[in-house]
């Protein structure tokens, strides 16, 4: 049995207020999925397995990574968060944050919201989140030496929180620690997949590069 690596995306389009606008990397996106990648392969990390869900942004951060072609895997995309506090703000008239500071006070109060199944017809139920994530997880497995995943911050958020036992508000918080190209590894402990590395930005550490650690 072996370990699962789950990665964020590279920076992508800040300016972006719609899922279909944000989901492509930015200059510097692609360039902190290149440093990720020199880093693996100066460190001599083996991954037999590769897996990255079907967003751009996810393609593109493996392929700037110089990974083997990966899986691609819809249940490994992020939730829609534009369209959840889309929906949010229309029917609670919840604003839309233009700002970091303002998105760190959203998101947990629009993550509260969905699970509690105050936001009507979203893109999918908290509790279908939940269940694709596991299910996700569970295939992929720690059989056939170490994997690789590349994903999004939410649903990473979720991964720790099923670990961990979180409840909502400290799963709001992991999400919004998440930096662009950190890495998260979950051991196999037991029954159960343990994390044992969480936000790990080693390629970002260098003074020049420091610039790059980058939430948003």
């Amino acid at each position: 049995m072996s370990y699962i690596t789950l990665v964020r995306h590279g920076q992508a389009n800040t300016a972006a207020r719609d899922e279909l606008s944000y989901d492509r990397l930015s200059d510097l996106g692609h360039q902190q999925a290149r440093w990720l990648g020199a880093h693996l392969k100066d460190t001599q990390a083996h991954h037999p397995r590769v897996y990255c869900g079907t967003l751009t942004r996810h393609v593109e951060t493996a392929a700037s990574m110089n990974l083997t072609e990966p899986v691609r895997d819809a249940r490994l995309n992020e939730i829609e968060y534009f369209t959840l506090a889309q929906l949010f703000q229309d029917q609670h008239g919840v604003t839309i944050p233009t700002d970091r500071e303002g998105f760190v006070e959203h998101l947990p109060k629009t993550f509260n919201a969905w699970a509690n199944g105050e936001i009507e017809n979203p893109p999918e139920t908290f509790t279908e989140f939940e269940t694709r994530v596991r299910d996700a997880l569970r295939d992929i497995g720690t059989e056939g030496g170490p994997a690789i995943v590349v994903t999004s911050g939410g649903l990473i958020s979720m991964v720790v929180r099923q670990a961990m036992g979180l409840d909502i508000p400290s799963m709001a918080r992991v999400a919004l620690a998440i930096m662009n190209t950190s890495m998260h590894r979950l051991h196999p402990i037991g029954t159960q997949l343990s994390p044992v590395l969480f936000n790990a930005v080693p390629h970002l550490e260098a003074p020049a590069r420091q610039f790059a650690q980058t939430h948003l």
